[in-house]
């Protein structure tokens, strides 16, 4: 007995991190809008399992996505670096007619994939800290049949439905989605990821092994679709807070497949050694979303297109609250890395900064401002290629077709509606020093002329 004691101690003593090490849930909804949840303020919507998250953990009222699209937040996600410096910094793929006939500028270079050189938040996690890592949903990080780009190569165990596309053709099966085998006809696609994420910790929780879950959803992206019951529920209402029945039926059904997946951690007694993030990868499609009081939507720099629902629960170690500081997608590789006991904070190319010490201690970030970069032209060829920083309560454009910059107080003015740079040109000169300094240090490719 004193040897099978001792050959314990000796095993605890070599793997003494597995008991403490965290399970990550990391939730990323596509194009879920600021104003899309009720605890965000929207009455006419209902999200009581997300509210009900909000609740207990953090939820935070300035969040960021690292561009107004969705792949380069994607990409930012998964290395920590900026859109800017990956050169990945519009949907993919690149398609030419998004250039306006009209423009003064073509839009700059960018690569149609995240390279394999690039370590990943999954390959750290399971190659340094043993994390079972599954992937599932939405990827859309290569175009076409580039698979080998695909989850399975860029870190993680498993991979449900993770391949080039930016929506899925239908949300009801048969899907038609590379990776994800139908299985009953008719089945709605956010609870079959639901199913699929709680198989997995299942699973993982019966072997004691720590796990990584992406449970990036396709919903609330194009196509409208949601069971008819909830589209009957909201087709007779007025229209408040979103622009049409079938989204608002769509949040509501994303809400409860959520709910199972967090209501699985409890039942697995695994909720109190989990970080949960939930939060979204740009504002909301503009035909169907409604961004008010911000400014614009999917697309655009202003806030509409880049402000957007955060809320990170961990059990006895982030206080739930309310928390003001601008945080940013690419944050959440260092912070989740620094959760794990992997992130040293000598990696030079990480453009996120570790949240832990605000997210646990209310520490301040070192940080000053955060950047954006958007040279490319959206889907809807409305938005003006630029760049933003915002330092503190200021923020400020600038757009390249004529050199023009806008600067807001968005403490008094949420909704960009003046425009202080005349007023205040002293702070407007400073910021965009540091806003060309910043895509200097990022070496950040540029539109050209026509």
């Amino acid at each position: 007995m004193k040897i099978i004691a001792l050959l314990s101690f000796l095993v605890m003593l070599v793997c003494p991190a597995d008991a403490g090490k965290p399970n990550i849930l990391f939730i990323l909804i596509d194009d879920l809008g600021w104003m899309d949840l009720h605890c965000q303020g929207n009455a006419n919507l209902a999200t009581p399992n997300i509210d009900a998250l909000a609740r207990e953990g953090m939820r935070f009222t300035d969040a960021y996505a690292a561009a107004p699209v969705c792949s380069p937040t994607r990409a930012a996600i998964m290395t920590g670096k900026s859109p800017a410096r990956l050169h990945i910094t519009n949907h993919l793929p690149h398609q030419d007619r998004f250039t306006p006939e009209g423009s003064k500028l073509l839009p700059a270079d960018m690569l149609d994939h995240l390279p394999l050189e690039h370590v990943t938040l999954a390959e750290r996690l399971r190659g340094e800290a043993g994390y079972a890592t599954a992937f599932i949903g939405k990827w859309h990080l290569y175009k076409g049949k580039e698979d080998r780009y695909n989850p399975l190569n860029q870190g993680f165990d498993i991979n449900i439905g993770g391949c080039s596309y930016g929506g899925p053709p239908t949300f009801f099966d048969p899907y038609r989605i590379d990776f994800l085998p139908d299985r009953e006809p008719g089945e709605y696609l956010p609870d079959r990821l639901a199913d699929e994420t709680i198989a997995f910790m299942r699973q993982q929780n019966a072997q004691k092994k720590p796990f990584f879950v992406a449970l990036w959803n396709y919903t609330v992206h194009w196509p409208m679709e949601a069971p008819a019951e909830l589209v009957a529920k909201y087709k007779d209402r007025p229209l408040k807070g979103y622009r049409d029945h079938r989204y608002a039926a769509m949040i509501e059904a994303m809400d409860a497949s959520i709910g199972r997946v967090i209501g699985a951690l409890h039942k697995l007694e695994a909720a109190g050694n989990t970080i949960v993030v939930f939060t979204s990868d740009n504002g909301p499609f503009g035909g169907v979303g409604d961004a008010r009081p911000l400014r614009a939507d999917k697309g655009h720099l202003y806030e509409g297109g880049i402000r957007v629902p955060l809320i990170v629960r961990w059990p006895g170690k982030i206080k739930a609250g309310v928390n003001t500081t601008p945080v940013i997608s690419t944050d959440f590789y260092p912070t989740l890395l620094s959760a794990a006991g992997l992130y040293t904070g000598k990696e030079s190319d990480i453009d996120g900064e570790n949240l832990l010490p605000l997210l646990t201690a209310g520490k301040n970030l070192k940080r000053q401002a955060v950047f954006w970069h958007y040279p490319n032209f959206a889907f809807h060829r409305d938005n003006r290629l630029g760049s933003a920083i915002r330092e503190g309560d200021y923020k400020l454009l600038e757009f390249f077709d004529d050199q023009s910059v806008e600067l807001y107080n968005l403490r008094d003015d949420i909704g960009e509606k003046i425009n202080l740079a005349d007023q205040k040109p002293d702070l407007a000169m400073r910021l965009k020093a540091q806003l060309h300094a910043w895509r200097a240090h990022t070496k950040a490719a540029m539109p050209t002329p026509r």
